[in-house]
């Protein structure tokens, strides 16, 4: 390797466009050289016509440079038709093209049979690394395997799989905030008083994920002192909206609970469930909250006099870059940590606005 052509395609490779123009300072801040080095390599490449100088100290690239693939990224979605699956993978999508990495996508279609045949495609394809996105605990040991079998890192995104770096959900404090904030607008607008608590439950994701509705029933409890007369059901709605309405109907042909606190593992189960007690005429009679804050639920909690009345955010649309840092530092060797938390909020309806100003551009036509 002739260290002086590295050297000056790193220069080249600052330039992210043909279009892009960028000042001495840019190039030392974008390759980590010195002022000296850059300026010697910038001068020599523009006399050798690679690049236009186009004022004092500016610069742009005289033609494209084809830029090399560093890595190549196996991303298996979780495929589910959720914008929270969406906007992880368009965030990763985004991240792997500014970082000149090669991201090869397959589709879980959220059925564990295909998630096994996704980790053997990958493999196949001889990746660098994989971000595993599927909800099954009960495949995660084999799927995990296979990885570690090929000898390929991994990172799991909200779903612990043996060997794999977590990245995601702090599911026990996610739960804990959407308990506290039930706790306290049960002691605000019904003194307290609660009939019956409703978890809403995601099974077969297994046992981290539950932990939120743990923390769900510990954060109740820690802001009210629930009555022995109050009932605490659970339901599994599976993470998805027409599970939950089921199943939410068929508790509400069974139960005449007129106080109901529902906390849930996600925002499809959430509206599932408030779909549920609409229908049955009873909406007065529950307050929900959900987890994720997706787009649907955002919507939901700008509607007047919903008895949605918060989501936690998880902000998957963040989701990509940090995935995509995290991948390059396991594959740089650099020392991380077991797990990656995600920063979590409580979206409501009076701040929602104040976090995502941007929702009403969704609803434009393309």
């Amino acid at each position: 390797m002739v260290k002086s052509l590295v050297h000056a395609a790193r220069v080249m490779e600052s330039f992210q466009s043909a279009g892009d123009v960028l000042r001495l300072r840019d190039v030392v801040a974008r390759t980590g050289f010195n002022k000296g080095m850059c300026f010697r390599l910038l001068y020599t490449l523009h006399q050798c016509g690679f690049l236009d100088k186009v004022g004092e100290n500016h610069y742009r690239l005289a033609s494209e440079v084809r830029r090399r693939r560093l890595y190549r990224i196996g991303y298996a979605a979780q495929g589910q038709d959720t914008s929270f699956d969406k906007e992880v993978r368009i965030g990763l999508e985004r991240a792997a093209e500014r970082e000149h990495v090669e991201l090869i996508v397959v589709d879980n279609r959220y059925q564990p049979k295909i998630a096994l045949r996704s980790a053997d495609y990958l493999i196949k394809e001889q990746v660098d690394l994989v971000i595993e996105f599927q909800t099954d605990e009960l495949i995660a040991a084999a799927i995990a395997s296979k990885y570690l079998e090929a000898n390929i890192p991994f990172i799991a995104i909200d779903i612990p799989h043996p060997g794999a770096t977590y990245f995601g959900a702090n599911n026990y404090q996610a739960g804990l905030l959407a308990g506290h904030y039930l706790g306290r607008w049960a002691k605000k607008h019904w003194n307290g008083e609660v009939d019956e608590i409703l978890l809403i439950e995601l099974h077969r994701a297994g046992s981290l994920p539950k932990a939120r509705i743990r923390g769900i029933a510990t954060g109740i409890g820690e802001v009210l002192r629930v009555a022995e007369r109050c009932r605490t059901a659970s339901v599994d709605g599976d993470g998805q909206f027409q599970t939950t309405l089921e199943r939410v109907r068929k508790h509400l042909r069974e139960t005449k609970a007129r106080r109901v606190l529902v906390g849930t593992a996600n925002d499809s189960s959430a509206l599932g469930a408030l779909r549920a007690f609409e229908e049955a005429g009873r909406a007065a009679d529950c307050v929900v909250v959900g987890q994720n804050a997706e787009p649907e639920a955002r919507a939901e909690l700008r509607t007047p006099n919903t008895r949605l009345i918060a989501s936690v955010a998880f902000f998957p649309e963040k989701y990509g870059d940090g995935l995509l840092r995290l991948a390059l530092d396991i594959m740089a060797r650099k020392p991380v940590p077991p797990a990656v938390f995600t920063t979590h909020q409580v979206i409501t309806p009076e701040n929602v606005d104040h976090f995502y100003p941007n929702d009403s551009l969704l609803s434009l036509p393309a």
